[in-house]
């Protein structure tokens, strides 16, 4: 999903004429050419693990795409205005981690409130504010059983460990 993302956040940052973007701070990440004069840098959100693109969650029985989802809804929300990227002094699985806005919504919170994504707590210590929101965000999503919280639901990173529901088992 972070990919898509922040392919969609270059999109967006490179077409507006008013777009700026932040020249004197710096980072070290893995890159590529999407051609001659483009490039590309993955970075995860802040605090926020979304479903993973092809993962499956249950809902009424039967097995839904919630992975796609969680991409759709990032990618559709980032083509929708200019997105405000703040990088953050630490990295993930590689990536460097940011938190992204898009007119005033944080990204992360929204894909949380759509029940397509949980808070990671223990990455917002130094933000207790983003902290108590995503848990806000969390306890509604569970409570309007919205998007995988509907139904049945592998957290992420255990997804990742190749943890699967059953009628993920049966649809292989």
């Amino acid at each position: 999903m972070t990919r898509a993302m922040f392919l969609a956040v270059l999109a967006v940052t490179s077409c507006g004429a008013s777009s700026q973007v932040a020249t004197d701070r710096g980072f070290n990440a893995r890159a590529r050419a999407l051609d001659g004069d483009t490039v590309a840098v993955d970075f995860r959100l802040q605090g926020v693990d979304a479903f993973e693109s092809r993962q499956l969650c249950e809902r009424r029985g039967n097995c839904w795409e919630c992975g796609k989802a969680a991409q759709d809804l990032a990618a559709k929300l980032l083509r929708s205005s200019t997105a405000d990227i703040k990088l953050t002094t630490t990295s993930t699985y590689g990536r460097p981690v940011a938190t992204v806005t898009v007119d005033g919504v944080d990204l992360g919170e929204r894909l949380i409130r759509a029940g397509l994504a949980i808070p990671e707590a223990q990455y917002l210590r130094g933000d207790p504010p983003r902290a108590a929101r995503y848990a806000v965000a969390f306890s509604r999503a569970k409570l309007d059983r919205a998007g995988a919280l509907a139904g049945r639901w592998i957290e992420p990173a255990k997804w990742r460990r190749d943890e699967r529901l059953q009628c993920e088992r049966r649809s292989r």
